[in-house]
């Protein structure tokens, strides 16, 4: 049986998600935003064993507490091999614009379609370029959600004015690649409410 617990964390509001595995009490923590003692607290709620943390992408608002978490518990942090440019410069993670200027190397860099298993969960690591030009979803098959990242919001996507993004690739990359997957596909941004496929196919009007 699977857990998701969820908290919005930092200032730009971001969630930050323990995906937990009951039955291995093994979990993971997708997209540690800020504030490792509030991200420790919900570890230790779930009673289970941290194994990974996941990067849907680098921009400073998804990856603040990365590194504390990462020496706490010892475990490897995983993002797209695009995105390991933007990890390591304070200008394209936007860590410098808000007087930050940090930076962070992940420990394994997956390439699009790559196919893997943490805490139980098989996961598939989907390319989504467009917010970043790593972005990056996680996609769950077996439990039937994703992590979506600023890549694909309720009825709407992210931003692509920020360094590497690009907007013809984010459409492109959603219809292409999301909107193929399972109707019933839950899906968990990195802002807002979460949302289906089925419902961003229906609803969404940024992707046509």
């Amino acid at each position: 049986m699977s857990k998701l617990d969820c908290r919005v964390l930092g200032m730009i509001s971001t969630n930050c998600y323990l995906y937990t595995n009951d039955a291995l009490a093994e979990c993971i923590i997708v997209d540690p935003a800020d504030r490792a003692d509030v991200i420790a607290q919900m570890v230790e709620s779930s009673k289970a064993k941290p194994v990974a943390i996941l990067l849907t992408h680098g921009h400073f608002d998804h990856i603040g507490a990365v590194d504390e978490l990462r020496k706490k518990y010892n475990i490897k942090v995983y993002a797209a091999d695009a995105e390991k440019d933007l990890l390591e410069s304070p200008y394209k993670n936007l860590s410098s614009d808000y007087g930050l200027s940090f930076t962070i190397k992940a420990d394994v860099y997956l390439k699009d379609g790559e196919e893997f298993e943490l805490a139980g969960f098989k996961i598939k690591a989907i390319h989504t370029p467009g917010h970043t030009e790593g972005g990056m979803c996680f996609y769950f098959p077996e439990e039937s959600i994703m992590f979506t990242g600023d890549t694909l919001f309720y009825e709407s996507v992210g931003r692509s004015d920020f360094p590497t993004g690009s907007m013809s690739s984010l459409v492109r990359e959603i219809k292409n690649k999301l909107f193929v997957l399972p109707d019933e596909t839950i899906c968990y941004p990195g802002h807002g409410q979460e949302t289906s496929i089925m419902h961003e196919k229906a609803y969404n009007p940024f992707v046509y």
